[in-house]
């Protein structure tokens, strides 16, 4: 008997509640996405992003911390990186 409890899983709390996939997107869009998904998050979750290397991977962290938010980590997933983005109460 398996239940979907994927919003309700916040004994993790750096578990992602949502993932998108930005690989192939080009700057600003990448960037653009990441900030409308955070915004339909609820302040505390977190938001896994897939991003290309080079300009997606250098300005899209740098971008969602001048938003406010939290960058938990940057790993790397084949030709590409995941990071972690806890979204933070913005005005």
């Amino acid at each position: 008997m398996q239940m979907d409890t994927m919003n309700e899983h916040q004994n993790e709390s750096d578990t992602p509640v949502a993932e998108l996939d930005l690989r192939g997107v080009i700057c600003p869009y990448n960037f653009v996405k990441t900030k409308l998904k955070l915004e339909t998050l609820e302040q505390g979750q977190v938001l896994s992003v897939l991003l290309d290397d080079g300009d997606p991977i250098r300005n899209v962290p740098r971008s969602v911390e001048n938003e406010g938010h939290t960058v938990l980590s940057q790993e790397r997933v084949d030709q590409a990186y995941r990071v972690l983005i806890r979204r933070e109460e913005s005005d």
